[in-house]
Formats: C-alpha cells, sequence, structure tokens
C-alpha cells in the first residue's frame, strides 16, 4: 500500500511546495520537452505536425541519457604503424587513429586522441594553460619492437605498439597505470579502459554520495537536481571528470578534459578495469604523477586553477533558510544571535525576498527597505547573502527579459525558437553564459544589489535545473554560442553552472574591484574552484547523511574544489537538538560552515531546540571563531599550493588508504585531526591515529600512533587530535571576524617536532598581492628536555598581530628557564593543566628548558 501511495504523497507534496500553476508546468514539462525535440530537425528545419507526431514515441524513449554502447562494439586503434616527434609532442600513428602525447611537465602528459589523424587547437572551459603556453619540457623519445617510449626526467609514457595501450611508469620501470587496450570510438563514444591493480583505490569526481573509495561503482558525470540525495545516488549537482588512484603508497591522477556526459566505471562491471566513456567531445586527459597525494593536487590545480583568497567572513559561522521573511524575520534573526552571544558573519536571503522569484528584484511588502534592512545587519557586523537563479521569468514586460530577448541573450532551439522551462517564478528563459557577451550582461545586473550592500552572491539551480516531475535539463538539441564556436547543450551542460558562477565572480571583480568575491554556487565542472566556493545541495536531516558530509567534503577537496561545506542540519527533513550539535561539530573544521534547511522544515537554528543544545552549539562555533587562524592559514595553503582545507587521512601518509578512519574522520590543515560522532546516543567512539605523537585537545593526553583508541565522546565532546610539534594559531572569539584580521594570536604549542605556517593578512582586499602579507614558518624540536620554537617569516614582519600568547602543551615537567630571542622572558605553569604560558611579540626564537 505505502508503495502505491509513494506517487500520490510526491504529487501533494509537489503542489503543496509549488503551488498549483508551478507544478502543472512541471507535469507539462516533459511532454513540452519531447514535442520539441521531435518538431525540430537538427539542422534547424521545423518538422510538420503529422512528421512531428510519428517522432514523438521515439523523442519520448530518448528523455533520459543514452548508455555507453557495450565495450564490443568500440573500433579500436589498432597497431601502431609510425612515429613522427615535434619539438612539443609525439604522435603515434596508428591503423585507426592517432595518438599526440604531449609532455608539458615532468610529471605531467596530455594525450590526445583523434581518428581521423587531425589535432585543431584544444578548446578547454576548465584547463588554463594553453598547450602553446607551457615552457618546453624536455624528453627523449626510444622505440623497440614492442613499444614506443616518451620519458622525462620523472616519468615514462609507454605506447604499446600490439594495440596502442598507454602505460605510464616511474624512471625505475615500475608501472603506476595502464591501459587494458587502446582507445576506441562508437557512433560519436569515445571509451579507454585502464587496469585496476589489486588493492587500488580510487577517489574524487568531485560530489559522490557514496564512502571516500569509489572503487566497485559507476558514475556519471552529468550535473543534476536530484530533489534530495540519499547515500548512492547518482549523478548529483557538481561533477569533475578527474580522479586520483592510489596504489602501494604512490598516487597518480587522470583528468578527462571533456565537458560532454561520461561515465566512469571503476571496477564495476569488470572489477579489475577503469572504463571511461565520454558521448561526444574528444577523448582528451591530462595523466600526472605524484607519488604524494600533494604532488597530484598541486599538477591538477595548476591546470585547473585554484582559489582564491576569500574574505575573511566567508570563513565565520553563516545562517541561512529557504527562507527568512519579511524583513521583520530578519532584523529577529539577527538580534537573537547577538542576544544569545553565538557568532555569525552571514545572514541568507532565499527566492523568497524576490518579487514573482524574479531575479534582481526584491518583494515589495516583504523588504520594502533593503538597503536599510542592509545597514542594520552591518551596524551589527552581519553580512548579507542573496540567492540568484539561473533562470529569468519569461515575460516580455520584466525589464531583465526585455534585454535578453533584445540582445538574443537566451539559448535556442536549432531553429531559433527560444527554450524555455519551468523554475521559480513559471516558465523561464536561460542565459547562454557560453557567450563573454552574455555573462558581462548578466553580471552587470549585480550592479544595484553591490550598491545597496549585498555582500555575496549565491547561485542556485544552475546545473540548470528545469522543475519537472523528476528533475529535468534543457533538451541535449539547445544551441549555445560557446565563445562564437558554436556547440549544443549536450556537450555544454556541465559546465552552466560554471560558467554562471564566472559572470558573477567576474561581475563582482568589476564592480567591486577591491573586495574579494563572495560567490556560492550549488553546480560547477572542473576549474568551479577559481570563482566560487560550493555546498553539496540538498541533503537530509538524518544520521546517514552527517556521514556523508565527511566522504564528499574530502572527494570535492580531492578533485580541486577546496572551498566546500554541507547544510549544517540537513536541507530536506526534521533535524533534532542531537543531531545539530553532531553536525554543528563536525563542521567546525570544513571549510563551509552554514546552517541551511528547508521551507517546511522544523526550525534549526542553533537555538532552535533549547538546552543543553544552545550552549553546545554556542561554544562550538566559538570555536570555529577561535581556530579561524588555522583555517585561514590552510586555506592559504589551499591557494597557493591547490591542496584541500579538509583533508584526507592518507594524505601525508599515502599508506593509510583504506585504513580505519578513512570515511569518518579527517585533518584540517597540517596537523589538526578531528573524528566527529556520527551516531546517535553515543558517548565514546573508535578513533585511528596515524604514525607518530598525538594530543588530546581537550585533556592534552598524549597517545603514540599508529594506534586504534577508544575516546570518550559526550554529548558536548567532538573528539579531537593535534599532533605533537605542531604551533596551533588561535584567536580570541568575537561576535563576527574582524574587519582588519586579530591584534592578538594565541599559539598552541604542542611539546614535539613538527613544521608549522601562520599565513596572516588584512583578511579583504588585494594588498597581499603587493607584498602585504606575513608567513611565520616554525620549526619545533624537542631534544633531551629543551623545546625549541623557531620562526623564520616572509613578506611583511609589520603586517598582522602585534602580540602573542604562547600556550605550551605536553611538558613533562615545570619549566626551569624560557628564554625569547635569547633573552630570559617570564612565564607562568598552570600546575592543573599542565601548561607553560608567557606574553611575547612575534619572535625568531623561544627556547624552553625544563
Amino acid at each position: 500500500m505505502r508503495r502505491l501511495l509513494a506517487p500520490l504523497y510526491k504529487a501533494l507534496w509537489g503542489i503543496r511546495i509549488l503551488g498549483w500553476n508551478l507544478a502543472l508546468l512541471a507535469w507539462q514539462y516533459p511532454f513540452r520537452k519531447t514535442f520539441a525535440v521531435a518538431h525540430c530537425a537538427p539542422d534547424g528545419r521545423r518538422r510538420s505536425l503529422i512528421e512531428t507526431l510519428r517522432r514523438f514515441p521515439r523523442a519520448w524513449k530518448e528523455r533520459e541519457r543514452p548508455e555507453p554502447p557495450p565495450a564490443e562494439a568500440f573500433s579500436h586503434l589498432g597497431r601502431v604503424q609510425s612515429v613522427s616527434t615535434a619539438e612539443q609532442y609525439v604522435e603515434v600513428h596508428c591503423q585507426a587513429g592517432t595518438l599526440r602525447i604531449i609532455p608539458l611537465q615532468p610529471d605531467l602528459f596530455c594525450v590526445r586522441h583523434s581518428p581521423d589523424g587531425k589535432f585543431p587547437p584544444a578548446f578547454s572551459y576548465s584547463v588554463l594553460p594553453k598547450e602553446e603556453d607551457w615552457p618546453a619540457c624536455a624528453f627523449t623519445v626510444t622505440e623497440d619492437d614492442h613499444s614506443v617510449r616518451i620519458a622525462t626526467e620523472r616519468l615514462v609514457c609507454v605506447v604499446r605498439r600490439e594495440d596502442a595501450g598507454v602505460e605510464f611508469h616511474d624512471t625505475s620501470g615500475q608501472l603506476i597505470s595502464a591501459e587494458c587496450e587502446g582507445a576506441g570510438t562508437a557512433g560519436g563514444w569515445y571509451a579507454c579502459w585502464r587496469r585496476l591493480r589489486e588493492g587500488e583505490r580510487v577517489y574524487a569526481l568531485a560530489e559522490k554520495a557514496v564512502n571516500l573509495d569509489l572503487r566497485g561503482r559507476r558514475y556519471r558525470i552529468w550535473n543534476q537536481d536530484p530533489q534530495n540525495f540519499v547515500r548512492g545516488a547518482d549523478p548529483l549537482y557538481l561533477n569533475v571528470p578527474f580522479l586520483m588512484g592510489l596504489h602501494d603508497g604512490r598516487a597518480y591522477g587522470l583528468f578527462l578534459d571533456n565537458p560532454a556526459p561520461a561515465v566512469f566505471d571503476i571496477g564495476h562491471a569488470r572489477p579489475d578495469t577503469l572504463t571511461i566513456t565520454a558521448e561526444g567531445g574528444e577523448l582528451r586527459y591530462y595523466f600526472m604523477y605524484g607519488p604524494a597525494p600533494a604532488v597530484v593536487l598541486e599538477r591538477f590545480t595548476a591546470l585547473t586553477g585554484r582559489i582564491n583568497m576569500p574574505p575573511l567572513w566567508a570563513l565565520g559561522f553563516h545562517q541561512s533558510k529557504w527562507s527568512y521573511f519579511p524583513d521583520a524575520e530578519v532584523r529577529r534573526l539577527a538580534e537573537t544571535f547577538r542576544r544569545l552571544d553565538i557568532p555569525c558573519d552571514a545572514i541568507y536571503l532565499d527566492i523568497h525576498y524576490m518579487d514573482g522569484y524574479r531575479n534582481f528584484t526584491w518583494h515589495p511588502e516583504r523588504f520594502p527597505d533593503p538597503a536599510g534592512l542592509i545597514r542594520y545587519l552591518e551596524s551589527m557586523g552581519f553580512r548579507l547573502v542573496v540567492i540568484i537563479d539561473a533562470g529569468i521569468k519569461a515575460d516580455r514586460r520584466d525589464p531583465v527579459c526585455k534585454e535578453g530577448l533584445e540582445r538574443k541573450a537566451f539559448i535556442a532551439y536549432p531553429d531559433g525558437r527560444l527554450f524555455k522551462g519551468p523554475v521559480w517564478p513559471g516558465d523561464c528563459y536561460f542565459p547562454d553564459f557560453t557567450s563573454p557577451d552574455v555573462r558581462a550582461w548578466f553580471g552587470e545586473h549585480y550592479r544595484p544589489l553591490l550598491e545597496m550592500g549585498v555582500a555575496g552572491i549565491w547561485n542556485d539551480m544552475n546545473e540548470p535545473t528545469i522543475i519537472s516531475v523528476h528533475g529535468d535539463a534543457p533538451p541535449d538539441i539547445v544551441r549555445h554560442v560557446v565563445e562564437g564556436r558554436g556547440g549544443d547543450h549536450r556537450e555544454y551542460h556541465n559546465v552552466y553552472g560554471l560558467l554562471m558562477a564566472r559572470a558573477s565572480y567576474e561581475a563582482l571583480m568589476r564592480l567591486r574591484p577591491a573586495r574579494r568575491p563572495f560567490v556560492l554556487s550549488r553546480s560547477g565542472f572542473a576549474g568551479i574552484q577559481r570563482y566560487a566556493l560550493v555546498w553539496t545541495g540538498d541533503n537530509l536531516s538524518t544520521w546517514d547523511s552527517l556521514a556523508l558530509t565527511i566522504p564528499m567534503l574530502l572527494n570535492l577537496g580531492l578533485s580541486g574544489v577546496a572551498f566546500a561545506g554541507a547544510d549544517v542540519g540537513g536541507f530536506g527533513g526534521d533535524c533534532d537538538g542531537e543531531l545539530l550539535v553532531r553536525w554543528t561539530q563536525l563542521a567546525v573544521l570544513t571549510p563551509f560552515f552554514r546552517n541551511h534547511n528547508h521551507l517546511r522544515g522544523r526550525p534549526q537554528e542553533p537555538w532552535a531546540f533549547g538546552e543543553p543544545f544552545t550552549s553546545i552549539n554556542r561554544s562550538y562555533i566559538a570555536m570555529r571563531y577561535q581556530f579561524l587562524p588555522a583555517i585561514y592559514t590552510a586555506f592559504w595553503q589551499a591557494a597557493q599550493y591547490g591542496w584541500p582545507v579538509m583533508r584526507p587521512m592518507f594524505w601525508e601518509a599515502p599508506e593509510l588508504a583504506g585504513s580505519p578512519g578513512c570515511d569518518d574522520q579527517f585533518l584540517c590543515g597540517d596537523h589538526l585531526l578531528a573524528a566527529p560522532v556520527l551516531r546517535p546516543r553515543a558517548v565514546g567512539r573508535d578513533v585511528h591515529l596515524p604514525a607518530g605523537s598525538w594530543y588530546d585537545w581537550w585533556t592534552d593526553e598524549r597517545f603514540e600512533g599508529p594506534a586504534d583508541v577508544r575516546v570518550p565522546a559526550p554529548l558536548e565532546i567532538l573528539p579531537l587530535f593535534v599532533r605533537a610539534g605542531a604551533v596551533i594559531p588561535t584567536a580570541k572569539v568575537t561576535p563576527y571576524t574582524p574587519p582588519a584580521g586579530w591584534e592578538h594570536l594565541i599559539l598552541h604549542v604542542f611539546a614535539g617536532s613538527a613544521e608549522s605556517v601562520l599565513y596572516e593578512d588584512a583578511g579583504e582586499g588585494w594588498g597581499f598581492r603587493q607584498g602585504e602579507f606575513r608567513l611565520s614558518r616554525f620549526a619545533t624540536a624537542w631534544r633531551e628536555g629543551v623545546l625549541r620554537i623557531h620562526r623564520e617569516v616572509e613578506g611583511a614582519e609589520n603586517i598582522g598581530s602585534r602580540r602573542w600568547e604562547v600556550v605550551v602543551h605536553g611538558l613533562p615537567a615545570p619549566a626551569q628557564e624560557v628564554l625569547v630571542d635569547g633573552q630570559g622572558s617570564a612565564f607562568a605553569w598552570d600546575a592543573d593543566r599542565k601548561v607553560l604560558r608567557l606574553e611575547a611579540a612575534p619572535f625568531q626564537e623561544i627556547e624552553i628548558r625544563v
């Protein structure tokens, strides 16, 4: 009975959320879409009504994305026939096509496949450097009866003569990764097959609602709104066709530079085979070798870009809901945060701030004075972030729509008819963000919002999503400008969100150049990190969604998307006090920290469930502000090197891949290890500690790893550990992030030997690009009763905090003497906590004798 009633329940729920008019449009859309596809020939000719009706059943069956052809349907490259060498590449000519092998760096190769032997200049929305921009990379070519070998000082690409299969080896001859057979084509599809070795693990692909190791499953690269997702749902909003393989402690990366729909079968159909198929475009991939995961991410983000330093306020706590309205409710929300002494930096407005859900409008009754509201929020230290969806209301009376029509800014069918589909305002047109003129035109509409003080932009529904019975997208045949090249929606659907975020980012840079842009995007593709931060979309208020947060954010980070988060408390369904506390604890050390939930969901602000939950949530949100100097430093590393802020357990020790804790604990920055509680009513949990010495953040108890330890975790405790030797910079808690950085920092030093960094700048603006920053590199050494903390500085010493409190943990006995830059210094010994405290200006060296 439940199964029979489920569709009815879903329909009634949809009507309740959407309203009758939008629900009717959503029901009609699949039929309208199918009719339009059947009516329009690929060459732009409009078919007759009779021909359209005849083609309708076939078009209806083709609404879903097609499955790749079976392996036996593909024609392969065949045997190698000849080899030609140019200054920057090698071409391997085969029976049924040509491979171009391009060594870009000693540990980075590009492999291109052409059935006809022609290689036009590579076009990519994801890869920043063009082929000709790379400096010459020295390589040698050797041939024998079995293979062609293209070797750099770090990597050897081997093309087998018998089948043109491509292998990669290190310079000692050890295999890193190999194709099972040469690449193939079948009716517009491309495919390659790579061996998966026993024990090999595979990560990344961006947003996947599964465990961290992706092996054993099949994944689609197609951005779509799943309308709330559960474990195993695929695909989701943001996909990146990049994977990281890890075997015997050695990491490599493979990036398919093709936005067309693709499928990654990672040992699902054949347990020992990775099968990559793409529905059009070019088979062009980049292979990079570590062996450390950090090196792989550095190479991948050298290709696709890295995050820009965000404004400091973006790292604070943010509060959102679908939706806060009218303006009096927003004011009460802000006042409650300050009255309850819960830090918060930003409040979000979802679609109900708009007039008729139309972009770039304000509802005249709900928000009669938006500029006044923003001034009021700013006086209390809040920033306002507003949502902007992809669709523009299809109404010629709407000034944005009218302008778009005059500029021919919207995507259209091959016969010139504009495509439209239902979103929140009703039927909408969709800007063609593959056109630079359209990106600039759309971005100009942010001007009034920015002039009245809106701090950030939230791009949503930008897969793009059409509201339909099951969620939908524009038809494949819809045309795009593609920077003047032309193309269809099938091939460029996956970059729509990326390019909308680009339009927003470039607009903020143009309209407010002195400030760092804040753009939040639901969808994206490889390179999204250049323009926006992301979140994992419409999760659920369940313990399993909480558990999924860790592997999902880790795989996003391993895909180059360092600035990401999940809706704290869950978006769909109803949260409760315990779940909200545990989610808040987890999110303290995730890159993006925002509480957000559903229009019909139970309220889940930090105080929503009363005591003891309010006090615990307050303490952990405050903890976020305490750790901001360390988190901000991790963001600097992401901007410099492409490293994740939130890192998997195997980040520094790849041999830990697959060990306990990979799916339910993580590293934040270099030295913090968090093991959140992910089950209800838990009072303890097991934690895997890697090799080395670790301290419990709360008790200073020291553990020797590798070890699996059982630790207490009552509701008020997040199990948290610090690597011995670490210097953890912290700040005093404030109601919101300080506008010009911190004057006073607290450096927590944990006895041991390690290296740490602290990055400081103004937290806003671009002065750091002209040297207005300070980077402190600490080296701690603990030997024979003496702890030395040595510091070296890059940048300007007069930038950043002026006064430091140094708190030293883990000393076995009270200190006998403390020297700061060679001079004796006063200090205090806390006998209860067994910590040493001293005040100092930024120093060069501290020596503590026990």
